[in-house]
């Protein structure tokens, strides 16, 4: 079952913008793992990839949907109102985890870099002030997902590039965007979907532009923006189905590389959002 945790937080002292990268927010989560399950978190830590888990960059305020922030320009003060999204893809782990959850907030303060945070709140369903919040499983993101809509409206939120041979490349097309979906999809749902399924996908409509996402270690350049593909061609119920199961998991695996560091959120839009 895959999750996507929101963590309401504020800092009790400033945070330095130099501690806002993905790679401190990844110490974060598992210095939290670690509180619980020490094993768990070494394990964690020593994956060079096909991560379970994703993480957002930190967000100030009510800034919510689609107008994400991954650089920091200035520190953020004590007393900011915060808010950090986790998604787990593995329901082995968000078990291993259950006591993390049920306890966080009774806890010390935790540290991000230099600062100390309290943990305000954890939201795990859809909520109208806070839609990366959410949970289903596999068998329910299948069920549900539509046989008949050809259309697939999807917004890169946070830089997003995909690695091809020894390097990286911004551009989403179909192939990285879906096969990236695709693997992950089959890595933990124990509902097989076929390499084929990508062919009928095409791109109809692009908004996208290139950003810089930096940190001390390295600088990545990704996409952001909005995809239109579209589903064309005699194409069965059932292969449509699964290219909406894909667009609607998207928001709990992202995409591409660097996902546990706040790269590749991924959202579908939808005329409801």
């Amino acid at each position: 079952m895959p999750y996507s945790l929101v963590l309401n937080l504020v800092p009790r002292s400033p945070i330095p913008q130099a501690h806002l990268s993905g790679r401190h927010l990844h110490a974060l989560f598992l210095d939290l793992v670690q509180s619980v399950d020490p094993a768990l978190a070494i394990a964690l830590h020593q994956q060079q990839s096909d991560k379970a888990f994703t993480l957002s960059p930190l967000q100030v305020g009510n800034r919510q949907g689609t107008a994400l922030q991954w650089q920091h320009d200035r520190s953020i003060s004590a007393g900011t109102p915060c808010w950090w999204r986790i998604s787990l893809l593995d329901e082995g782990l968000f078990g291993r985890l259950t006591h993390l959850w049920l306890n966080l907030n009774a806890q010390n303060s935790w540290h991000l870099g230099a600062a100390d945070l309290d943990v305000i709140s954890i939201l795990g369903t859809p909520q109208s002030t806070q839609p990366w919040a959410n949970f289903l499983t596999y068998a329910q993101l299948h069920e549900q997902a539509s046989d008949c809509d050809r259309q697939i409206h999807l917004t890169f939120c946070t830089p997003t590039t995909f690695r091809v041979t020894n390097y990286d490349c911004a551009l989403p097309t179909k192939e990285l965007v879906f096969q990236s979906l695709l693997k992950r999809w089959n890595q933990y749902s124990q509902i097989p979907f076929s390499k084929a399924l990508i062919e009928p996908i095409y791109p109809s409509f692009f908004d996208i532009r290139t950003e810089i996402a930096i940190d001390s270690r390295s600088k990545f350049i990704g996409c952001v923006g909005n995809i239109t593909f579209q589903i064309l061609g005699d194409v069965d119920p059932s292969t449509i189905q699964q290219i909406n199961t894909l667009a609607d998991f998207a928001i709990f695996a992202g995409v591409g590389r660097k996902t546990p560091m706040g790269m590749g959120m991924v959202r579908r839009q939808t005329r409801k959002n």
